[in-house]
């Protein structure tokens, strides 16, 4: 069945029109020949209101009683019997009558939506759950009728009925919306002008907000890259420097400037982890963006400009706030800049501010390869080669007469030694000395540090020039390999920890504590919460550091959409792990739906478990039971009658019916307690060893004379079992056996030993049972096939299984060969017992 669709009418304040415009929409569905009925509409006395109800049939209240009075409510199950297209359900928020079926009247509308039936409801904006604090900082007064935000924002239509406050305060004086007496001081106090303008405004940003979402979400299934206008958004970019304070509270001035401007403050790291920000700036400049109403936004990429420039475009950011360089004028020979860059490829759709602060041109460090790219013993080496080296190689070369050209060959190959040892800084020192070396040694004048033939020079400058690229191929590659080597980690623990999600072997507890083992922390937490003015929560938690109730006292925190985020402490994090975390917040994020998930669904199929048997027992005991007992109670008051004189035959016969149809009660109610004994698991077997034919014949008593035929064999070993338990399994048995033979073919119990094992074999020739429904006939209340309800209620089979497995036997059914069914009920012999059996007799289960 498909899903109602929900309808709200959101105004900011009472009697702006909601209900009137609800009802003025119902009566146009009329008029197209839609069904739709007043579920429940308050009209509080306002004649205009009243009469928009003529015309609509109105589904009759049901009245309840509470505290002496009696207070109407929508009849729930009234409507849902009725079943219309569209329904009208005032005042969403309604607290409900004590004895109602749901407190709250929008989880009357939640069965109606479940139910396939559209809804159309009111709700003013002070009843919604986020904003009931701000509704009592403006007006004094607390709501106590609430609806949670998420209820109004799945509603497939959301209308705004907006008046200004001059025209609601004309409506109350005119009394349109009070009774006279009321009005004076509704005016004075809660319908103040301040108030309804301050309700107006909050009225009007959430259905901004949440016109807003629908375009972020047209945008994005349209791939609309474009810019759209539509409000100011100020995307302030840091750096992590000091001056990012500066910039966020520049672009909050801008965004005050326009109406429902937004601030959003990103921060651009590169992915392989270089960058001079500081973890400390950037955890206040966070806080403070936050507190100015902004939001703070982490972004991994290479290519900032162009990172930053998607960012902006992907939020439909209006304009960029960039801060002036803090590079000295000689940084700028390595590129124009960030900002210039920005700047140029913006285009016209995009407005870029750059903004001066107290640190232009103070200088800012270029970021350099960090020691753990190439190793500590690896650049040890490469210093040692790029400055003891040249020396060294000068000393041999004073013995040897080799040229010039060979001598700078030489020293060339010493420079590649070193960059290919030690990287970029040891092959630069390697070709400064050297090239001092070589000019005071071996080029003309020797021993003086000028060069006499201008040739020499241009072979001196490619000697460096060769080292230096040589030593930054070889820096290029240790970081291309240290990038290849992390993502490749990073790909086997998500490739790791998304099969283990996807299988559901991982738990929550299981994945947290992953969580702190990958990246090293004292403590990883999950943390929640309803909504936005609502605690957090821990909804899992490992490790042992100081527990954190905020994501902000952790040391690094990852939301994880709107009311959810992973919390770890011990250390901060490098902008190169967040990605990892991100994924794995997310995974956590999905393993605890999907454990809530598990956990509604073991409550509704035990729900459902317990409904199929209570269906079941009813039908049970509405008629099998009650059909022995109208046989007897018609044998009884036919004995008693007095105007019939039975003769002694008919007196036997009719007490023969009494007797059959009691034994028939008892069987069935005591088939009904050994199951109810079972599934709650108070069967306790009283094991002992016995031999099969003291017990078995006893299963026979019940069942006619000549329906059955015994064979079990003195010489079996004895078995241990619990004899009552026993007796009861195979009666079941036979019982079964024989309501589905034919007459004239007895049904067989047979015994023989199969290693350690005893079977005990029921054999009937009967339609038998296809194999499909071999395991459902041993499922409590089942009937195979077209069986007679007066065949019994379908637990003797399951009784029968159930004792089986209890004594540690097995039941399981076969095809007697040549037609009908075989019960096998496998029993453990007395030799194969793993341990001894109890001596205390505890209190007897079933016999």
């Amino acid at each position: 069945m498909a899903r109602g669709k929900l309808r709200i009418h959101l105004g900011a304040a009472p009697g702006v029109g909601k209900t009137y415009a609800m009802l003025s929409e119902a009566h146009r569905r009329v008029g197209r020949g839609t069904d739709c009925v007043v579920g429940f509409v308050e009209h509080h006395g306002r004649p205009r209101t009243e009469v928009m109800l003529h015309g609509l049939e109105q589904v009759p209240r049901r009245e309840l009683e509470y505290r002496g009075g009696v207070f109407p409510e929508m009849d729930l199950d009234a409507v849902l019997a009725r079943r219309p297209e569209v329904a009208l359900v005032d005042e969403l928020a309604h607290t409900n009558v004590p004895g109602s079926r749901n407190a709250k009247r929008w989880q009357d509308v939640e069965e109606l939506l479940a139910a396939g039936i559209d809804v159309v409801s009111t709700v003013n904006i002070q009843h919604l759950e986020s904003l009931g604090d701000v509704v009592e900082s403006i007006t004094g007064v607390r709501q106590q009728e609430t609806v949670p935000d998420e209820v109004v924002r799945r509603a497939d239509q959301v209308e705004l009925v907006d008046m200004t406050p001059e025209a609601l305060r004309r409506r109350m004086a005119h009394g349109n919306v009070y009774q006279p007496d009321k009005v004076d001081a509704a005016l004075s106090n809660y319908f103040r002008p301040g108030n309804l303008t301050a309700l107006r405004e909050l009225a009007l940003l959430w259905v901004a907000d949440r016109v807003d979402a629908y375009l972020t979400q047209y945008r994005s299934e349209h791939r609309v890259s474009r810019i759209w206008g539509s409000r100011e958004r100020i995307v302030v970019g840091l750096t992590g420097g000091p001056e990012g304070r500066t910039l966020i509270r520049r672009g909050a001035r801008l965004a005050e400037k326009g109406a429902g401007g937004e601030v959003l403050a990103v921060y651009i790291a590169r992915s392989d982890g270089l960058t001079s920000a500081s973890p400390k700036e950037l955890a206040l400049q966070r806080t403070l963006v936050e507190d100015l109403g902004g939001t703070f936004h982490h972004v991994v990429g290479d290519d900032i400009p162009a990172a930053l420039l998607a960012f902006a475009r992907g939020v439909n950011a209006t304009q960029i706030v960039l801060g002036s360089s803090r590079r000295k004028a000689w940084q700028y020979v390595f590129g124009p800049g960030v900002g210039a860059t920005v700047a140029r490829e913006s285009g016209p759709d995009l407005d870029v501010h750059i903004v001066t602060h107290g640190e232009v041109a103070k200088g800012r460090g270029l970021p350099v390869a960090r020691g753990g790219r190439l190793g500590r013993s690896r650049r040890a080496w490469g210093w040692i080669a790029g400055v003891l080296g040249p020396p060294l190689l000068a000393a041999l070369l004073s013995a040897v007469d080799l040229g010039l050209a060979n001598d700078m060959l030489l020293f060339l190959a010493l420079t590649v030694a070193a960059a290919l040892l030690g990287g970029l800084l040891p092959a630069l020192a390697s070709a400064a000395v050297g090239s001092l070396l070589l000019n005071y040694f071996y080029t003309p004048p020797l021993h003086r540090w000028t060069i006499a033939d201008p040739k020499n020079i241009v072979a001196i400058v490619i000697f460096v020039a060769v080292g230096v690229a040589v030593a930054s191929v070889v820096d290029l590659a240790a970081r291309r390999t240290h990038q290849a080597a992390r993502l490749r980690a990073e790909s086997e623990i998500l490739s790791f920890l998304a099969g283990n999600v996807l299988r559901g072997e991982t738990g929550l507890e299981e994945l947290l504590e992953r969580v702190r083992e990958t990246f090293g922390m004292e403590s990883a937490a999950l943390l929640e919460r309803a909504s936005d003015v609502e605690p957090w929560t821990c909804a899992g938690r490992v490790g042992r550091g100081r527990p954190v109730e905020r994501p902000d006292e952790a040391d690094v925190d990852m939301p994880v959409g709107d009311h959810m985020a992973l919390a770890l402490t011990g250390r901060v994090l490098p902008a190169e792990d967040r990605r990892v975390l991100a994924a794995f917040a997310a995974q956590a994020a999905v393993v605890l739906d999907r454990r809530r998930l598990q956990e509604e669904a073991d409550r509704a199929r035990t729900l459902a478990e317990g409904n199929r048997i209570r269906t079941a027992l009813l039908a049970a005991v509405s008629h099998d039971l009650r059909t022995p007992l109208a046989g007897i109670k018609a044998a009884v008051t036919s004995l008693r009658s007095e105007d019939v004189e039975w003769s002694e035959e008919d007196r036997a016969e009719l007490l023969e019916g009494i007797e059959e149809g009691a034994d028939r009660l008892d069987h069935l109610v005591g088939n009904l307690l050994d199951m109810s004994r079972l599934q709650t698991g108070t069967v306790t077997p009283l094991i002992r060893e016995i031999d099969l034919d003291e017990v078995v014949p006893m299963a026979l008593g019940g069942v006619p004379e000549g329906s059955a035929c015994l064979d079990v064999p003195e010489t079996l070993p004895m078995v241990a079992v619990d004899p009552g338990l026993l007796e009861r399994a195979v009666a079941n048995l036979v019982e079964n056996a024989v309501k589905y033979s034919p007459s004239g073919a007895p049904v067989l119990v047979a015994a023989s030993a199969l290693a350690d094992r005893v079977e005990v074999r029921v054999v009937d020739r009967g339609p038998g049972v296809p194999d499909e429904a071999k395991d459902r006939i041993f499922e409590p209340f089942q009937r195979h096939g077209d069986a007679p309800r007066g065949a019994g209620v379908g637990l003797g089979l399951a009784v029968a299984r159930g004792f089986a497995e209890a004594m540690g036997g097995t039941l399981n059914a076969e095809d007697t060969p040549g037609g009908g069914l075989t019960m096998v009920l496998s029993l453990r012999a007395a030799a194969s017992r793993p341990e001894p059996y109890p001596t205390a007799e505890p209190e007897r289960q079933a016999s």
